[in-house]
């Protein structure tokens, strides 16, 4: 087997709001399996596609998408803190290879990253250093977003390039599915709140990122107490969604915009695009199967959470 996909939900409220034991448990199988196939597999390299939550990424510039020549993680809600292990060389080559193919991707030797990457990289890797990693930003958050048919093709554009180092290569994608938890955006705050999303809040003080957390552990409190709180999950669209990855369609999501999809599932489901762009990576070695498909809604943690692993079919 040359290559290996992992798509998994990530959540900084783990530990904060959990669901009822019985849901931890079916969660923690999951990732338990995921994080024992990936051992099997033995990765030589991986490529972790991943969004950003205004901890590392700000209006002061910001891409659609970067790929890190080097890059540390903040230890946000209590997720591993320090510097992740990439591979420079390999990360430049990619990077050139990616621009090469058409795909504008940004670079950055300083990337700063949040829970979305290093949850992924603790539960499933074992820490930040384990393997080497290129990690991979999509913007998810910070309107204007790339659409579906940008992440595909920065996909295929990486997975070509993870095809020619000849490595057993391992594709993450870290986030969705249906969620919007709150989230500021630019159009709708001003004063220090502008201020930080336009780049003050990469180096929060300690009682600002506190205060920021708490609010989002008071709002899954809330979700779970009225469902009205915040905007619904749609287990339907998120079902829908594993489908359409499984069965390699990926570019009939091409056609569904972004204010559409907030419509459908949140404003936060656009972190998804890692997923599409982890399979789409995965497709530059051939038709794929997809197994081990996990979903359940889960209020606790304002989303719909899931897992889907994938391999070539010639594997």
């Amino acid at each position: 087997m040359s290559a290996l996909l992992q798509c998994l939900s990530h959540t900084p409220l783990v530990g904060f709001v959990d669901p009822a034991p019985d849901v931890l448990v079916e969660v923690n199988t999951a990732i338990a399996t995921a994080r024992e196939r990936i051992e099997c597999f033995s990765p030589e390299l991986v490529f972790l596609f991943s969004p950003d939550h205004y901890n590392g990424f700000f209006y002061d510039v910001m891409p659609s998408f970067c790929i890190g020549m080097a890059a540390h993680a903040i230890g946000d809600f209590g997720t591993a803190a320090g510097v992740i292990s990439v591979p420079q060389g390999l990360a430049e080559a990619c990077a050139e290879a990616v621009l090469a193919d058409g795909v504008d991707a940004a670079v950055s030797y300083r990337m700063q990253v949040d829970h979305g990457f290093a949850q992924p990289l603790e539960q499933l890797l074992g820490g930040l250093q384990r393997y080497p990693v290129i990690p991979v930003f999509i913007n998810a958050v910070a309107a204007p977003l790339p659409g579906f048919r940008r992440a595909r093709l920065l996909g295929e554009a990486v997975g070509r390039f993870a095809r020619s180092t000849g490595k057993r290569v391992l594709f993450l994608g870290s986030g969705g599915l249906s969620h919007q938890p709150p989230v500021p955006e630019l159009a709708r705050v001003e004063g220090l709140m502008a201020d930080r999303l336009k780049g003050s809040g990469r180096h929060l003080p300690a009682d600002e990122r506190e205060a920021r957390q708490q609010r989002v552990i008071n709002a899954a409190r809330r979700f779970v107490e009225d469902p009205d709180s915040l905007h619904p999950l749609n287990p339907e669209w998120d079902q829908s969604f594993l489908g359409t990855l499984a069965s390699g369609r990926l570019a009939e999501l091409d056609g569904l915009g972004n204010a559409e999809l907030s419509a459908i599932a949140g404003k936060s489901t656009h972190e998804v695009k890692t997923w599409v762009a982890a399979f789409a990576a995965l497709s530059a070695f051939g038709p794929y199967q997809a197994s081990h498909r996990y979903y359940r809604p889960i209020p606790e943690w304002i989303a719909g959470f899931g897992a889907i692993a994938a391999a070539p079919t010639q594997s």
